[in-house]
């Protein structure tokens, strides 16, 4: 994937303001993932195309997602976060989705 398409400059200003606004899950994620505590480098808010993951780690090309119940009750949410999945997966991405709880 060739670099540009991520962390698009128009979507600095969202990027910033969820990484100052991270709910307490995401908070409590990052505390353990960050500094390459799992032996791989993960970032927070990092875009790729016009998503942007709650995490991501470029060297195994993996994201993580940590979501309220919306995403899994509600059809709607959960039918985006399906096609953007998918979307991902076609340049090698892999997405592992949590609950916040």
């Amino acid at each position: 994937m060739e670099k540009r398409k991520n962390n698009k400059p128009n979507l600095k200003f969202f990027r910033q303001h969820l990484r100052n606004n991270m709910p307490m899950p995401e908070m409590k994620l990052w505390q353990r993932i960050r500094q390459n505590q799992l032996g791989v480098k993960f970032r927070r808010q990092f875009s790729i195309k016009n998503f942007i993951l709650d995490f991501y780690a470029p060297k195994i090309k993996l994201g993580i997602e940590i979501d309220g119940e919306s995403h899994f009750e509600n059809k709607c949410k959960r039918g985006r976060d399906i096609q953007r999945d998918k979307i991902l997966s076609k340049y090698g991405i892999k997405i592992i989705r949590f609950l916040n709880t």
